[in-house]
């Protein structure tokens, strides 16, 4: 079970963290039942993966949006479980020798160091198509258009106008990335879009009408923002043991970051302004909202 230090919202927060994660374990545990055929490396690597470790908070936006407007737990756990599909799939490609070359992953050896590259790659490649498969299941919506939705918005967040489109400018050489706007840019595709889109699930669920689905989007468009500059932030300041994962490196590599450009005070004031406006687009919400502020309060608070 993962552990965080939290600074403000212990009694809302923290459960929530604890309650989602424990749930995602439970259902990876379920669906990565390993077969007794010659597939079992996979599904081991799979699991080793996705199962403990991780702050889960892709899952929990989408179910905290998603009770905005009444939607039962069930449905929006699925489509929980599918965004965490595609992160750990990112998570997998992304510490591979041909993108960041990472030993280490949520506390413990990456895929490709704990197995075999080879088989890292088929691991991310089968949570990448578990996400959909997931997403086409009845129990998420008995509305068809619902669910096609839903599948297509991810693949597009998760594709190249997204996710690996973020990707791809991130290892593109860096005076390509010199500038803050292009950072941001870069960092909307490669972080912010799957935010975005656990947000808008969870209002797409909700069959919610567009000008909540509007503020919903504007709070993504900040938290996404925050939880990268505060990314940046840890990786210089942060300890290596509480991130489980490789710190310094962007600095090592000479990458430009919201850090190198900003300086840490100018960026830390810059992250604390952008949660405070994400908390701001959940006014029209009221008490309903009180998690996700909490979540966007977390977002420069945490320490991993």
């Amino acid at each position: 079970m993962t552990t965080l230090t939290l600074s403000h919202d212990e009694g809302l927060l923290a459960p929530s963290l604890r309650r989602i994660a424990d749930e995602m374990d439970r259902a990876f545990d379920r669906l990565l039942a390993e077969p007794a055929d010659g597939r079992a490396r996979l599904y081991q690597a799979m699991r080793h993966a996705a199962i403990g470790g991780g702050k889960r908070l892709r899952p929990l936006l989408v179910i905290a949006a998603a009770e905005l407007f009444g939607v039962p737990r069930p449905r929006a756990f699925i489509a929980g479980l599918a965004v965490e599909c595609i992160h750990v799939h990112s998570l997998i490609h992304d510490d591979l020798p041909c993108m960041d070359d990472d030993d280490l992953r949520r506390g413990k050896a990456t895929v490709h160091r704990a197995f075999d590259e080879a088989t890292a790659v088929l691991a991310g490649d089968s949570l990448h198509a578990l996400a959909f498969e997931l997403l086409a299941d009845r129990g998420l919506h008995p509305d068809p258009a619902v669910r096609v939705e839903l599948a297509v918005s991810l693949a597009r967040s998760a594709g190249a106008s997204g996710m690996a489109g973020g990707q791809m400018l991130d290892l593109l050489p860096e005076p390509s990335i010199g500038d803050f706007e292009a950072i941001a840019r870069l960092q909307r595709l490669k972080t912010g879009a799957l935010i975005g889109w656990c947000l808008d699930a969870g209002a797409a669920l909700g069959e919610a009408s567009e000008e909540a689905r509007r503020s919903l989007r504007g709070y993504a468009r900040c938290i996404g923002l925050a939880f990268q500059i505060a990314d940046d932030l840890l990786d210089v300041e942060g300890c290596e043991k509480t991130a489980g994962k490789r710190l310094r490196k962007d600095d090592a590599a000479g990458k430009p970051t919201f850090v190198s450009l900003l300086g840490a005070p100018a960026a830390r004031a810059q992250a604390q302004l952008l949660s405070t406006q994400a908390i701001d687009h959940l006014a029209d919400f009221g008490a309903r909202a009180e998690l996700l502020r909490a979540v966007a309060r977390f977002t420069v608070d945490r320490d991993r």
